[in-house]
């Protein structure tokens, strides 16, 4: 990874962060692995898993099935039904990770505010890898051609977050032996 590759590796620091969280948000774009990581890394942890895209509203799917892409406030409802899943994970004492894109830092702040404690995974991943991975998935509402859009929303998360960024292009199974130790 060329940009940003300082944070491709993650600190001793940022890995206590994430083994140590009381949830987990795996983030990125269209593509970058977020279900299949989350699902191993709640697998290894014995947390809940919690998949973002069940949790989008019908006319969410339908609009972006039409390849029109989410607005701010239409993606609002849907972050506080996933921060809601993981406050009720955690508070029932179960450590939970989630599969949801987060890509503003405003949407992470959103799901902190459901849990303060929450740590990011941001899956980072080049705009041909996850055009190519999207292009290639079957029954799923997220056409490729949303791609674009999503890497035009995109912030990565700050130094000043809580958030390990990992390179997407990895195998499920090295990204989970690096976060995991």
């Amino acid at each position: 990874m060329d940009e940003g590759s300082a944070r491709s590796q993650p600190s001793e620091a940022r890995l206590n962060d994430i083994r140590s969280a009381p949830a987990i948000v795996v983030m990125g774009v269209a593509g970058c692995g977020k279900t299949v990581v989350g699902e191993a890394l709640a697998e290894a942890l014995g947390a809940v898993f919690i998949e973002g895209d069940r949790l989008h509203p019908p006319e969410n799917v339908a609009r972006m099935a039409r390849g029109e892409p989410l607005t701010d406030a239409l993606r609002e409802g849907w972050l506080d039904a996933i921060g809601e899943r993981v406050a009720a994970s955690v508070a029932d004492g179960q450590k939970a990770v989630a599969a949801c894109s987060a890509l503003k830092r405003s949407y992470r702040d959103r799901l902190r505010g459901y849990c303060p404690g929450i740590v990011f995974l941001y899956l980072k991943i080049d705009r041909e890898t996850a055009w190519r991975r999207v292009a290639g998935r079957k029954g799923h509402f997220m056409p490729a051609s949303l791609v674009d859009s999503q890497f035009a929303t995109l912030e990565e998360p700050g130094l000043d977050e809580l958030a390990v960024t990992v390179d997407a292009t990895r195998t499920v199974a090295a990204i989970v032996k690096e976060v995991l130790g």
